[in-house]
């Protein structure tokens, strides 16, 4: 059966309509949950309006037509305010985060000089790190709110906003995202998932990237439902805080990358022994996605013994596929939940089927064509690479189709070489976590690497012990499960081993750091 298409009344109404629509009623819009505050920081929909408003009229004061207009500042409700401010203007959004550290603030020095935004919209605890930046400043607090005026008027192939994929620092890539991509996604996303004015859409995956964009900020506008958020920092300290936010709304839909199942699921298990999780009641949590990378049938199984017995149905567990320049969605399990099936041995979690687009593998590699999109990459004229072939977005994923379902098996340029025989990282690493007690789960970086023996595998480990009986366990299971010998291994302590600024191992940081670092390099 074909997928089922956006239909033409959606493609032609931009996200900003929608938000006036909304404002009709005086209920909650966004809420941001504070820790260890007294009470959490909402916005209803009127008050939204006007905030959205008085960002959309300083800025149509220090633009032109066209400006792009950066958003760096915390996850919070003047984040929202912001990004929905400058699609209000009729200008062009770039989401991007607050620098932490040197790679964070190289990773935001590359886009802004990519995008060359004539405003940065920030907060005034971050105006001073800023101040040496050429863009105006303007913080959103500062902002007064604005009674009246209407939205900018768009042309729905316009873009709306750029996402800055998390890659290499010399070439950030701003795939541009249209208003008709935008309410594409949003719309594939509901009827996915059986959404409507009714539902939460709550998590804490960042609004920089892709997935926390759409679910948590264009999806709650495109509907009129409430969305309820926390920062990722938040996350981490506590895992639990998020499952207890599905808890606490009814009908909730969220997010995350792989990795956050497999610390929440680790959090339970300590939380249920001491009785702190009795108050818990999952069972009406309406989806739990699971994307953004690899799915892992062990995580899988893991989120479901762990949060069961809680009422969570193992059906409201769907494995879903996507990529920024497709918006965020392409591919997901639907009501039936995960689908784990063996192929050569091997456990695969299939990430369900396309929904309002089109998929096809052409020579392994994923292709996806549908209003969802990017119209290629800003500043590139030739589009890229991926948008080379009319009509469709060549992923740079691999993966099949078996009876309907897409599964992903790795990324074209992570694959491993060796001997003439193709390795995915991702089952190495897989190997590497099942190979000792010590190592952590979601902290595995394996990668390719050339020496005078030419090409071969190297990793770096996570583990809470980095002994001798470590290091041979994984030695012995590479060699066992794979066929290759290792050659680099590096134990380091969990939070060493280098991840993309939306929470995903980065493969080519650690290759960078380790191999390089001991003075072998391709």
């Amino acid at each position: 059966m074909p997928p089922a298409a956006v239909p033409d009344e959606v493609l032609t109404t931009p996200l900003t309509d929608l938000l006036l629509r909304n404002a009709a009623e005086d209920r909650p819009a966004f809420t941001c949950r504070v820790f260890p505050g007294p009470a959490d920081h909402t916005l209803t929909w009127p008050q939204l309006l006007a905030r959205v408003r008085g960002v959309a009229r300083e800025l149509r004061r220090l633009t032109r037509p066209g400006d792009r207009v950066a958003i760096v500042t915390r996850q919070d409700l003047g984040y929202v305010v912001g990004f929905l401010g400058t699609l209000y203007a009729g200008l062009v959004a770039v989401p991007l985060s607050v620098p932490a550290g040197r790679t964070h603030r190289a990773r935001l020095e590359s886009a802004l000089a990519d995008a060359t935004p004539s405003v940065i919209l920030t907060s005034k605890d971050f105006l001073d790190g800023l101040a040496s930046r050429p863009e105006v400043l303007l913080a959103i607090e500062d902002v007064e709110p604005a009674d009246a005026g209407p939205p900018a008027a768009v042309a729905m192939t316009d873009p709306a906003y750029l996402q800055y994929t998390s890659g290499s620092t010399s070439r950030p890539a701003g795939a541009v995202i249209s208003h008709r991509a935008l309410v594409a996604s949003c719309w594939q996303t509901t009827r996915c998932y059986h959404a409507d004015a009714s539902t939460h859409l709550a998590g804490w995956v960042p609004f920089f990237h892709d997935m926390g964009l759409v679910l948590l900020i264009g999806t709650p506008v495109f509907l009129g439902a409430h969305s309820v958020f926390f920062t990722p920092m938040e996350f981490v300290r506590d895992p639990l805080r998020w499952i207890r936010l599905l808890a606490e709304h009814p009908g909730a839909i969220t997010a995350a990358p792989n990795f956050a199942f497999d610390l929440a699921s680790e959090a339970a298990e300590a939380a249920a022994a001491a009785g702190e999780l009795e108050d818990v009641d999952l069972s009406h949590v309406n989806s739990v996605l699971n994307g953004s990378e690899p799915v892992r049938a062990a995580t899988v199984e893991a989120f479901d013994r762990a949060f069961a017995p809680f009422g969570l149905p193992r059906a409201a567990q769907k494995p879903c596929y996507g990529l920024a320049e497709a918006t965020v969605f392409v591919a997901s399990a639907g009501d039936e939940g995960p689908t784990i099936t063996e192929f050569d041995g091997e456990p695969l979690v299939s990430a369900g089927r396309p929904y309002g687009q089109r998929v096809k593998i052409v020579d392994k590699e994923i292709w996806v064509a549908g209003p969802n999109v990017a119209d290629g990459y800003w500043g590139r004229p030739d589009r890229g690479d991926a948008f080379a072939e009319p009509g469709w977005l060549r992923t740079g994923d691999l993966g099949f189709l078996h009876d309907g379902l897409l599964y992903v098996t790795g990324r074209l340029k992570d694959l491993i070489i060796v001997d003439g025989r193709n390795h995915h990282p991702q089952d190495i690493e897989a190997t590497i976590e099942a190979a000792h007690p010590a190592v952590r789960a979601g902290r595995v970086a394996a990668f390719a690497v050339r020496d005078s023996r030419g090409e071969g595998v190297a990793a770096v480990v996570g583990a809470a012990d980095h002994g001798d009986a470590v290091a041979s366990a994984v030695r012995r299971a590479v060699s066992a499960g794979h066929d290759l010998p290792l050659r680099g291994l590096w134990l380091v302590r969990p939070g060493a081993v280098p991840r993309t600024s939306s929470g995903k191992v980065s493969r080519a940081a650690a290759r960078d750091r380790w191999w390089g670092e001991n003075g072998r390099h391709d």
